[in-house]
């Protein structure tokens, strides 16, 4: 990963020779909290849940178990924010908006729908190493 510094000023003619690459490395850089969106609990579910196709707030709360209203509606905003889910509200009542992820969304709930596969396959050796843990940390 390079440093969070703009591109020279002679080279930077167009608006993609002027954006920076981050460092999640960098105190200060964004991509942290870009970072912290997609790779939250919640973050990571609504990603995998919505690349299934679009879904509407109750369909999401019910898909994603555990999860609070509260905590939902403020990770589809952080993912809306961050470009990665598209909200479409229609002028009916009652209101019906719908969710669905953008391109960019698509590729990141990808990445992490790997790595949540990932777990669920090991899950029964992460499982076990925790119980060896724990073991070995009990008095005896």
């Amino acid at each position: 990963m390079t440093d969070l510094r703009p591109i020279a000023a002679e080279h930077a003619e167009t608006l993609s020779e002027r954006l920076m690459r981050g460092n999640v490395f960098a105190e200060l850089c964004p991509s942290r909290e870009v970072l912290q969106h997609v790779t939250s609990r919640w973050g990571v579910l609504v990603l995998v849940a919505l690349l299934g196709g679009t879904h509407r707030f109750s369909d999401l709360r019910r898909k994603i178990g555990g999860v609070s209203e509260k905590m939902l509606a403020q990770t589809l905003q952080w993912l809306e924010r961050d470009g990665f889910v598209l909200r479409v509200a229609y002028p009916v009542v009652p209101p019906h908006v719908e969710y669905s992820l953008t391109p960019i969304g698509q590729e990141v709930a990808q990445r992490v729908q790997a790595l949540a596969d990932w777990i669920e396959g090991n899950l029964a050796t992460i499982l076990q190493a925790r119980d060896a843990q724990s073991t070995e940390r009990a008095p005896h």
